[in-house]
């Protein structure tokens, strides 16, 4: 059964998303190929970082490593199956929001599911504008810890909350894709990121583009960061990469 299709409003550039303004790492667990692909390609529109898992044994592995900030979960899924898969994260500690896909509607299913520990439940077929609203809505209940809200590095100052940055006080206004660039780069201060490294976690890809992507984004971000300060932070490293000074 497939999801009914709806357009988005989604900008393909990713210099600004639809919903919050945040980006997800969001897991998708699906064995419907058709269906996996079309919701993979509206969330990444959305300004999402998207996995899949095409069963259940490999889905329950991925989620088990904490690394995303909501879970799409099928209930119906080969080897091990989505309330089995969520069941056995919430007796593991995790508390990862949880979105449950299912063509069972009945109330009695529903049920079962939020039971097992699903945070929503979703019936196919389904609007991507609903299925999207959801799942932002459930990344937002994930608030990060205030003492971990906020990075640094010499003057500069990243609020994940609030999305803000400042320089020495002064309030600097990126782009969303912008932000995702500069907070990639200041958890790694005083160590050089490589343009792959950039490539598969700013951007998502996997492969070189071969585009001048990273070259434009990181001069718009100098300009920004270091214009009228007399010590540049945003460094490029000749044949390796780009750093951010720590001090």
């Amino acid at each position: 059964m497939q999801p009914q299709k709806n357009e988005t409003n989604a900008d393909l550039t990713g210099d600004v998303w639809a919903g919050t303004g945040n980006y997800m790492r969001i897991l998708i667990i699906e064995d419907d190929k058709d269906a996996a692909s079309w919701l993979m390609k509206g969330l990444k529109e959305s300004g999402h970082i998207v996995d899949l898992a095409s069963d259940g044994e490999l889905g329950f592995a991925v989620a088990n490593e904490g690394r995303h900030d909501v879970l799409i979960v099928d209930r119906m899924l080969p080897k091990v199956d989505g309330l089995t898969i969520i069941s056995q994260l919430r007796s593991n500690g995790h508390k990862t929001p949880i979105l449950i896909l299912s063509a069972l509607s009945d109330v009695d299913e529903r049920v079962k599911g939020l039971r097992a520990g699903g945070d929503d439940y979703l019936a196919k077929p389904y609007s991507f504008s609903e299925l999207l609203a959801r799942v932002e809505g459930l990344g937002a209940r994930k608030l990060l810890d205030p003492k971990d809200a906020k990075l640094k590095a010499a003057d500069l100052e990243l609020d994940l909350l609030t999305r803000t940055v400042t320089r020495d006080g002064k309030p600097i206004v990126l782009q969303p894709r912008e932000f995702k660039l500069l907070e990639y780069l200041v958890r790694n201060a005083g160590h050089i990121v490589t343009r792959t490294m950039l490539l598969e976690n700013v951007w998502d890809y996997h492969f070189d583009p071969q585009t001048n992507v990273i070259d434009v984004h990181v001069s718009r971000l100098r300009g920004k960061l270091d214009k009228g300060f007399a010590e540049p932070l945003l460094q490029t490293v000749r044949g390796a990469g780009y750093m951010i000074r720590a001090r």
